[in-house]
């Protein structure tokens, strides 16, 4: 209670030596206050002339060069930065130059706040819009900008039909053979995919699904990265080269039925998952070493793994889009 009465008491020599309410005055706007506290602000900036530390001079001096910027800094966007960082928008007896100057405060010690928390899809949603922004702050002519929207592709220089005469030599023991052509047949879906987006309308960019389907095609590229630097070192593990072989032998075929019961068989197998211990005494559990092979279920490993193989469905997918085949040989999807 005792601490209550020292904050009133506080507050009420605060607005008396503000002279907010001279001429006798019950009542005063805010605006009147902040005025008063940015002008005793910017006084006591400019007078100070000591230090208690290093780091305290640091915090003071970014917070004093940031009181211009409450200016044009709006209220609104103090509060929505201090809920971004957890923080409460208002304590007891602050005014609002006293929340913006803790916010600097808090911008300063922790510039990367909460950025670890965020998901894969929403960091790409924020790439695409961070480009688009770009490409409108670096165009200030509308007949410059024929681009924006457009998502980055790569230019392998290979087409299908190249791809399909190398197929005929797929899983025949070469296995830096059978690396080659699942990397230049991924990129490929990839670039016809991006061709796909680029080709759009530029209302059909700029609206939530065009962003979103740019989002998923940049978020897919960055999955796709581990597990073609792999098959580029030829580093990747034999099991999942041979399932990708199986399935992109498959995918050549147009038979997306059974490159589907490939990957299925790659990402979660068909051995049963243990329970408990896997050994008791000296006797090894019947089917053990069905755990240990090829049946394993890739999906559970990693998260490196997961994100490429749900990358790999989705280039599945995009392929049979792109060269349909036989009802009786799809995989029924929803094309979007």
């Amino acid at each position: 209670m005792d601490i209550l009465k020292a904050e009133i008491m506080k507050k009420r020599k605060q607005l008396e030596e503000s002279n907010v309410l001279e001429n006798n005055k019950k009542y005063f706007r805010r605006g009147e206050l902040l005025s008063k506290e940015r002008e005793t602000a910017q006084k006591h900036g400019s007078n100070s002339d000591t230090i208690e530390s290093s780091v305290s001079q640091h915090s003071e001096e970014s917070v004093t060069s940031s009181s211009s910027e409450h200016l044009t800094l709006s209220r609104h966007e103090v509060i929505r930065r201090l809920r971004e960082r957890g923080e409460p928008i208002m304590l007891f007896g602050e005014s609002e130059l006293e929340a913006f100057k803790r916010l600097r405060k808090r911008e300063i010690l922790e510039p990367e706040v909460n950025k670890g928390f965020r998901n894969d899809f929403q960091e790409a949603m924020e790439q695409v819009d961070q480009a688009y922004l770009n490409e409108l702050l670096a165009t200030s002519k509308p007949q410059e900008r024929s681009g924006k929207g457009d998502v980055p592709v790569p230019d392998e220089g290979v087409t299908y039909e190249d791809i399909q005469k190398m197929s005929v030599r797929l899983n025949r023991g070469d296995r830096d053979f059978d690396m080659s052509v699942i990397i230049q047949f991924l990129q490929f879906l990839v670039q016809l995919w991006g061709n796909q987006l680029n080709s759009r309308t530029a209302a059909e960019k700029m609206s939530t699904r065009g962003k979103m389907a740019s989002a998923t095609y940049a978020q897919t590229r960055e999955y796709l990265k581990p597990l073609l630097r792999k098959l580029q070192n030829k580093s990747l593990p034999e099991d999942i080269t041979d399932s990708l072989t199986e399935i992109v032998k498959h995918l050549l075929e147009r038979n997306y039925i059974l490159a589907s019961d490939a990957y299925l068989q790659m990402a979660i197998g068909n051995s049963p998952w243990p329970i408990g211990v896997t050994m008791v005494g000296i006797h090894a559990r019947t089917g053990r070493e069905k755990i240990f092979s090829k049946n394993v279920a890739h999906v559970m490993n990693d998260e490196t793994q997961r994100k490429y193989i749900q990358a790999l469905k989705r280039l599945m997918t995009k392929c049979q889009e792109y060269y349909p085949t036989d009802p009786s040989r799809c995989v029924e999807y929803s094309k979007t």
